[in-house]
Formats: C-alpha cells, structure tokens, sequence
C-alpha cells in the first residue's frame, strides 16, 4: 500500500518499452535528433500553437530555471507560501536565478488569490531601488495539496501579472492531473487564461525521468531565445536527450498522459471513498487530483503503517492548523498510475 508519492511509482510498460526501443544506434547528440525535433512538434499539437520546448531533467530544475529566465535585477518572485519552490526546493530557485528572492503569498488551501498577490507584489514598487522589482509570479498546478484553480481564477491571477509587467509561470509537476480533473485542453488551462511558461511535468504521471519547460511564446528572444545557455550553464543539457524525447513519445502517444493521469484521480477518489466511510478519519478537505489529505488519530495511523500502508505526515495548512487535535495528524496519501484497486481497497478495510 504505497502513498507516499507518485515519485515512488516505476515508469509505464510503454515508456519503458519505448526507451528501450530508442537506445540501440546513433542519434545526434544535445537535442537535435529527429526525435527530439518530433517530440517539439508534439508539445506544439498539444498546446495548440508554436511553443518552444527544452528537456531538463528534474521538477526543481525546471522550475528554477524558468524563474532564472525571467529574473531581473534584484528581482522578486511570487509563489504561494506553501509551494514546492518556497517549501522543498532547497534554495534551487534562489541560486541558480544568481540571487532572485521568493515572496510568499496567501491564499486558501494551496491558492493564492488575486487580492493577496496585488498586496504582495505592491510591496515591492518597481521604482523603488532599495526594495528590488517584481520578476514572475508562479501558480502550482494542481497545487502542493491537491487542489486546482479554475479556468477564471488563472485568468485572474494572470490580469494581475501583467498589470504589473510580470510574466506568469505554471508549475505543473502534476499538469495531467489538473487537465483531467477540469476537463478542459492544455490551451484553455495555459496560455488562452495567460500563462507564459508552464514546468511541463511527466516523471509523476508513468516517465522515469521526464520534465520540461514550455514556453508559450517561442519568438521572445529575452525568454526562449536566453534559455539554451541558462539550462547550458546549470548542467541541464543532456547529451542523449532523445532519451527523454523517447519517454515524452510514449507518455503522448494515443492519449497516455490522460490515461494515466485519470487512472491515478480515480484512486484517489476511491480512497477518499473509504476515509468518508471510516469513523477512525476524516478528509481535511475535497481531493480534486491524486492527492488525498485525512486527518486520522495518531494511534490509526501507527497501525496502518505497521500493517504496510506507507505514507508522510503533513504539515496542516494555516487554514485548518486549529482542526486537528493533539491526538490527531494530519497525513497525505498520494495515488499513482500504478496504484491498485485492490491496494486502496486493503487500505480501506484496514482503516474500518
């Protein structure tokens, strides 16, 4: 029974096949294969325009570098305060960007919201020297607990961005998940509500090592254009990156990314299913991906983990920190492509 993460699941039969079907013979080298090329041209059918595509090879660096690429002097980013580049990137964001500064903004589980962003990023008038200048604001998607925003709510947070003469970047380490959920194209959640670059997530959702950065507007020569020797200069330029194309040709052949990304939601509401239906927990609050968040007595929890179940305790958001007792903890169960019917139903059983 592993909840841990979706980090913790292999990679899909199919992408392993199709590694394995790419490693015999020659191609050329650093991203100018055939199949890297292939691959650009199938992030632009996805997107539904002409986007420009660079392979790294961790969520941590795409999102680092994407904040390095629109970096300014002295300049300031805006994540929710509880986002993996504020939270569990170690610093990656502050020192590849060469000294850009995370401001942490608020908003209701995950969210940040318009208002909150407006204040923050007032703080820092871009005329004033001694404070720095505002540089990019970044939304999480689905965010670090697992909740989404809106079609309306991304254009909202976008108006404010570019009042401010900001661009608007997307972390989608689980961008599947969120287009599934909402059921809507990665053109309507990404650059139709006013994203400019998306951290394009496949190592959570069946790749074994697959991330990119997307950039909506490929002939911006201050963003795509610098790109290549920032992802160069932080050792992100892999030699055999048809490697990584190979993996992004599987994950998008016949519609795999949404097929996985779907599998994985379901079990996550199947779990959520057994916590609703247990007296011994309770969900903190609605899963929208495949992340499920249960508060449960701290003495449940030592049984199930002593039964197999295997999961991380949460730090509870600030909105329902007073909600959970002492006796309590709240922990997070994370749902995979891989993960079985027959795993979340045995966990279920254990928790009645």
């Amino acid at each position: 029974m592993f909840f841990a993460s979706d980090n913790w699941a292999g990679a899909h039969p199919s992408v392993a096949a199709n590694l394995s079907r790419h490693a015999a013979g020659f191609m050329s080298a650093y991203g100018s294969s055939d199949l890297d090329r292939q691959v650009e041209r199938t992030f632009c059918d996805v997107f539904e325009r002409e986007v420009a595509v660079f392979f790294v090879g961790t969520g941590t660096a795409a999102n680092a570098l994407s904040m390095t690429m629109l970096a300014r002097p002295g300049g300031v980013f805006f994540a929710h305060r509880d986002a993996h580049m504020i939270a569990d990137e170690g610093g990656a964001v502050e020192y590849l960007s060469g000294g850009g500064r995370l401001a942490p903004v608020d908003g209701p589980l995950g969210r940040m919201t318009p208002q909150a962003l407006e204040a923050g990023i007032a703080r820092y008038p871009a005329a004033f020297v001694h404070s720095g200048q505002p540089a990019a604001v970044s939304i999480t998607q689905a965010s670090e607990i697992g909740t989404l925003y809106g079609t309306a709510d991304i254009e909202a947070i976008a108006a404010v961005a570019a009042r401010n003469g900001v661009a608007l970047h997307m972390d989608g380490a689980r961008f599947a998940n969120a287009l599934v959920a909402l059921g809507i194209t990665a053109a309507e959640m990404t650059w139709k509500r006013g994203v400019d670059i998306v951290s394009f997530g496949g190592t959570k959702n069946g790749c074994w090592c697959a991330e990119a950065v997307v950039v909506m507007n490929p002939g911006d020569p201050g963003r795509a254009g610098q790109f290549p020797f920032i992802r160069k200069r932080a050792a992100q330029l892999f030699s055999k990156s048809r490697f990584v194309a190979a993996q992004f040709e599987a994950y998008f052949r016949d519609g795999l990314w949404l097929e996985t990304a779907r599998r994985s939601n379901a079990m996550a509401q199947r779990l959520a299913a057994h916590v609703r239906a247990s007296a011994k927990a309770r969900l903190a609050w609605e899963p929208q991906a495949n992340e499920v968040f249960p508060v449960l007595k701290r003495d449940v929890a030592e049984k199930l983990k002593a039964a197999g179940a295997v999961f991380y305790p949460w730090h509870p958001p600030r909105e329902i920190a007073g909600t959970v007792a002492g006796d309590e903890i709240l922990v997070r169960l994370v749902t995979s492509f891989a993960t079985a019917p027959d795993e979340v139903d045995r966990f279920g059983e254990l928790l009645a």
